[in-house]
């Protein structure tokens, strides 16, 4: 007789991250230049990432800025402010020390010279997308 598995609870700051995302409507763009349907696809992704990834990600140190963030004013355009979940529409595949794997490419924790914007949901409370 197989004994049926729970799933793992989520660590609390990536309970936090997953329900900061959640809040975020999918069909409207918390962020001025980024359109609806592609918003659509990386909140989906994110979720996803939070659920598969999310507990690794937190082990190994990840923050919310360096997955979520956002330039504070200029929201996805600067992509240099931006974390590694929020330029991308591709679903991750893989979380390491230092880069979040997709399927043809990464996304790496540390540029040169990288600054961080704000969590994608601080920039839709101060009302970015308008």
């Amino acid at each position: 007789m197989s004994a049926s598995l729970a799933p793992t609870p989520l660590p609390d700051v990536v309970a936090g991250w997953r329900s900061a995302l959640e809040n975020l409507s999918p069909h409207a763009s918390p962020c001025r230049y980024l359109a609806p349907a592609k918003w659509a696809t990386i909140r989906e992704n994110a979720i996803g990432f939070c659920d598969r990834f999310g507990a690794e990600a937190h082990r190994l140190g990840w923050t919310a800025q360096e997955l979520f963030a956002v330039h504070p004013e200029h929201s996805t355009i600067r992509v240099d402010h931006c974390g590694v979940l929020m330029v991308g529409s591709q679903p991750a595949i893989g979380v390491e020390t230092t880069r979040i794997l997709f399927e043809r490419t990464a996304g790496y924790r540390n540029g040169p010279g990288q600054v961080w914007g704000i969590p994608v949901w601080e920039f839709a409370k101060k009302g970015g997308g308008r």
